[in-house]
């Protein structure tokens, strides 16, 4: 298999159901956020951010496959199918799960703090705020384009990636800095 297929050489793509838009579809946009922050992530985890944090955003990783392929679909075909392209409430409490673990040994957050830190922190904080991003764009689809469960993982995990930021700090000893 080659990697270049030269389907998209007219600036169109195909979603999963085999329906061309063009790349600057709003639905393409929503899920290149998603993959920008999933190689993000992967930059985050090549910075070492030792071995919990390491696994915790190899499973996210490996979510937001899932939650791309989800965008990918319009009329949801691939996630009856596909088990591993599924995500459900349960995917959401393993986020909560983790945001309550590693908030337990953090010192209680009083005031807005600067992103920054150690190399793992500073590079979540900048997840944190693509993550972001991806969110708006997959609300911006409308009102019944999108999983509502999609949704919530991804606000929660943007919740997630600034507690691991501030773990990532606090285990490397670098204080964080009040605005």
């Amino acid at each position: 298999m080659k990697i270049y297929t030269k389907t998209g050489d007219s600036g169109e793509t195909a979603l999963f159901d085999g329906t061309r838009v063009p790349k600057s579809d709003a639905r393409v946009d929503a899920y290149g956020e998603v993959d920008e922050l999933n190689a993000l992530l992967g930059l985050v985890r090549a910075t070492d951010p030792g071995p919990e944090l390491d696994e915790m955003l190899m499973q996210i990783q490996r979510d937001l496959f899932a939650l791309g392929s989800r965008l990918a679909d319009p009329r949801s075909r691939i996630a009856a199918r596909v088990e591993k392209a599924a995500l459900a409430a349960e995917h959401v409490e393993r986020l909560e799960g983790w945001i309550d673990h590693l908030e337990s040994e953090l010192p209680a957050l009083r005031r807005f703090i600067l992103a920054g830190g150690s190399v793992p922190g500073a590079h979540l904080h900048l997840s944190r705020t693509v993550c972001r991003r991806a969110e708006r764009r997959m609300v911006g689809l409308g009102a019944g384009e999108v999983d509502p469960i999609l949704i919530t993982y991804v606000n929660r995990l943007s919740d997630l990636l600034f507690v691991m930021a501030r773990t990532a700090n606090h285990r490397a000893g670098v204080p964080e800095h009040a605005w």
